[in-house]
């Protein structure tokens, strides 16, 4: 079996210190490695889709980002602005409170409010592990489902450790 992992990987930076030297270096090491898209922030979109417009790698963005603590109006608006600086996939950061309220309609309605904007691109839902106990989790990944996203992720990279699962 011929495995190509890298097509599976999403080039990632973050940073708020991040440069542009810095984001021009992230694009160049995925056109080399053939990954499946650079992961940025907002601000950063439009410099990636310029770089890489000619290729295969992907721009991925974030919104709600790294809390999750924004409205769903505000992620909304974020979402329109990615998609028209040219993002190809979103991440969104899950209401934890919300969750940890047993809010669980409005964590959906929200999920589903997002995937609506999106309905040919892909949506992955971070929930947030290292802040959700083992049953949270599961409620999250339920709801995660139920709205229908594409694909759940553990993790900012900015909560108190890294991913739990």
């Amino acid at each position: 079996m011929n495995l190509n992992i890298n097509k599976l990987i999403d080039h990632t930076l973050l940073k708020p210190e991040a440069t542009s030297q810095q984001i021009a270096t992230l694009c160049q090491e995925a056109l080399e490695h053939n990954f499946a898209s650079v992961m940025v922030n907002p601000s950063r979109v439009p410099q990636c889709v310029e770089l890489l417009k000619d290729s295969e790698v992907l721009v991925a963005t974030v919104i709600g980002f790294p809390l999750g603590a924004t409205s769903t109006q505000s992620k909304i608006d974020e979402v329109k602005n990615a998609l028209k600086d040219g993002a190809q996939e979103i991440d969104m950061v899950l209401n934890i409170g919300f969750l940890k309220e047993g809010k669980t309609a409005e964590v959906i309605a929200e999920i589903k409010a997002i995937k609506a904007l999106l309905p040919d691109k892909i949506l992955k839902v971070i929930i947030e592990t290292a802040l959700l106990s083992d049953d949270e989790k599961i409620t999250a990944c339920h709801c995660v489902s139920e709205a229908k996203a594409d694909f759940i992720k553990t993790s900012t990279g900015f909560s108190t450790h890294g991913a739990t699962v």
